[in-house]
């Protein structure tokens, strides 16, 4: 299976989404990196890395990068096929450290454009639901939905999974099976 250069996986909370991307990496023969941007503040989120990194099994590498993406993409190589799970949470932790949003979505997307590697991006769509009632949730669901648009935009394919089934959006449809 030859990927794209960029591919970006979208779909709702708990849409399958990751196992997805996951199963695109498996299929490749490249030296398989994940970027997670995850942070493990309780011990639900602790036991959901736990299950990603058993679902996922040993032949990765894993690199926490929750805030400098950037870098952990800047290490990657020709050869590696990359999965960022995920640019919500990424965007989240952007939001809350009080960052730049603007400037940190453009070194983003300007990392994704020089890393060598077949990078796969996860990220959560936030637009099918209610508007948030409060202006934190309105500002991030705005932010999120800025990115995903930047993101989708870039991108060689796009695929949305709902109910663990994946549509390809953008890109040829073949590369999936």
């Amino acid at each position: 299976m030859a990927l794209p250069q960029f591919t970006l996986v979208l779909g709702g909370a708990s849409s399958g989404k990751s196992a997805f991307a996951e199963s695109l990496c498996f299929k490749s023969t490249k030296t398989r990196i994940y970027i997670a941007t995850a942070q493990a503040f309780d011990d639900e989120m602790r036991a959901k890395i736990s299950d990603h990194r058993s679902q996922r099994g040993p032949d990765w590498l894993t690199i926490e990068a929750p805030l400098d993406v950037k870098s952990a993409l800047a290490t990657c190589t020709i050869g590696q096929i990359v999965l960022l799970d995920c640019a919500t949470l990424w965007l989240s932790n952007i939001l809350l450290a009080d960052q730049d949003i603007a400037a940190a979505c453009a070194s983003l997307l300007a990392a994704l454009t020089t890393c060598p590697a077949h990078v796969i991006v996860v990220s959560n769509e936030v637009g099918h639901g209610i508007v948030p009632d409060n202006k934190l949730a309105r500002q991030f669901r705005n932010a999120q939905g800025r990115l995903n648009q930047l993101l989708a935009a870039q991108a060689d394919l796009v695929v949305q999974v709902t109910a663990g089934l994946p549509q390809t959006l953008k890109g040829e449809a073949g590369l999936l099976t």
